[in-house]
């Protein structure tokens, strides 16, 4: 009984250990997909805004909103890169749905 107390202390630091060592790891791996963005990728920004990057500063992206319509934010700004699934280009599935419902290697 009296090993319960240092004991559950001791499985709580290592449990913050744990939290804070994932948490650093997901900050780390933001930044670096912040620091590579390049002109013409997709993004979506941390309040769910999409756009194209069309100009890149020190701290800041210039993303394209709309047809000639460019806004600035922070870098920090920018939540995601946008896979082409998640930008809605039809997949292997839809393309036969569309067709018929052949498969690829039946065209």
């Amino acid at each position: 009984m009296e090993l319960l107390l240092p004991l559950l202390l001791v499985l709580m630091l290592v449990f913050m250990f744990f939290q804070f060592r994932k948490q650093k790891k997901q900050m780390n791996e933001t930044m670096a997909m912040q620091e590579s963005l390049t002109v013409g990728t997709k993004v979506m920004t941390s309040t769910g805004l999409y756009g194209t990057v069309v100009g890149l500063g020190e701290d800041t992206v210039d993303l394209e909103i709309a047809p000639g319509v460019a806004t600035t934010w922070v870098r920090r700004a920018i939540a995601k890169v946008l896979t082409p699934e998640e930008l809605g280009a039809p997949s292997i599935e839809d393309e036969t749905a569309i067709d018929g419902d052949k498969r690829p290697e039946d065209r």
